[in-house]
């Protein structure tokens, strides 16, 4: 081999692959994207869901109008003020009967009710009265353990029954010939029924229920008999001897709506008028309905004749009016 031959170098190039582009990344903004309206539909529901169904409403009348109304005026949606022409009803506000105007004022307008206004309505009154039923309940609970927990009250729990009514919650304190609550034919309170209805005045105020109290008798007479003093007016004064002192237990006395005397009218034992258990004092907590009932009688009157001379006029003009001629009819209105 030659010289030449042996000092030759040979050199190999080898060049490397071209790199592809990295493609891995865009999965990464899909994903942020999507996260991103994921966001906004729980936020749109959460808003929706706190929305009240007038709010829910008038966000629907809205989206219901031409975008031309909305922008360049036209008829009105309602019959209501707004913001945004053909809006229909402001939903800045959920007061019912209650729109804004442009320069921030409030107006009543007008409304005409539907039947979902009266669903709702039975509604929030069905929810009322499920939870005042679960209050009395409550109510009745705290009763039995505080009587329950005071030693002097637990003796007589026999004489205490309480239970529900269409009323309400009704408590009865109920009389024994081992153990009278007040006096024989008289008014006075002994001092263990003192100490009984202090007690559940006290719990009472714990309830923004109003109460009845009720006084009952046996049927056994008075020597004078109906006429002079009798089961009527004792059972109504131990009625209010009860209220006086369900009062000093710390009860409110404005909560007391009635003082009832029922004499021997409404017997526990109605097979034996003259039954020492007849002899009771019953207080009832009312519920809703039987308080605005109260109340609704109370503010009820008839008026049969618009002068102070009351009916008797109308029947004076009768009288004095020739036979065969026809009576003009006289308006009767009751409020």
């Amino acid at each position: 081999m030659s010289t030449r031959d042996k000092a030759s170098t040979i050199i190999v190039k080898r060049s490397a692959p071209a790199k592809k582009g990295h493609h891995g990344g865009a999965w990464k903004l899909a994903y942020a994207d999507f996260m991103t309206a994921m966001m906004a539909f729980f936020l749109l529901m959460w808003l929706l869901s706190s929305a009240t169904t007038v709010q829910l409403k008038g966000i629907a009348e809205y989206f219901n109008q031409p975008l031309k109304v909305s922008l360049w005026g036209g008829e009105r949606s309602a019959e209501e003020s707004s913001v945004v022409k053909g809006g229909g009803r402001d939903i800045s506000t959920d007061r019912q009967g209650v729109t804004r105007n442009t320069d921030g004022t409030m107006r009543l307008a007008e409304h005409s009710v539907t039947p979902d206004d009266v669903f709702s309505a039975k509604q929030m009154q069905n929810l009322q009265d499920r939870r005042e039923q679960a209050r009395l309940h409550d109510l009745q609970i705290k009763l039995m353990a505080a009587i329950e927990a005071n030693p002097v009250l637990r003796q007589f729990k026999q004489q205490i029954r309480i239970d529900s009514t269409l009323m309400g919650l009704r408590i009865e304190i109920v009389d024994s010939q081992k153990r009278p609550m007040f006096a024989t034919a008289q008014a006075v309170v002994q001092p263990y029924m003192r100490d009984i209805l202090q007690a559940i005045g006290e719990t009472l105020n714990e309830v923004p229920n109003r109460i009845v109290v009720q006084g009952h008798t046996d049927a056994v007479q008075y020597a004078g008999g109906e006429r002079g003093y009798s089961n009527w007016e004792l059972s109504a004064d131990r009625a209010n001897a009860s209220r006086r002192d369900l009062i000093s237990g710390g009860m409110d006395d404005s909560k007391v709506l009635r003082v009832l005397g029922l004499a021997s009218t409404q017997n526990l034992n109605k097979a034996n008028p003259l039954d020492p258990e007849n002899r009771r004092i019953s207080i009832i907590v009312l519920n809703r309905k039987s308080e605005e009932a109260m109340l609704r009688d109370d503010t009820t009157t008839t008026t049969l004749s618009d002068d102070a001379a009351g009916s008797a006029r109308p029947l004076l003009q009768k009288i004095a009016q020739p036979s065969g001629a026809v009576p003009k009819a006289r308006p009767v209105t009751v409020q």
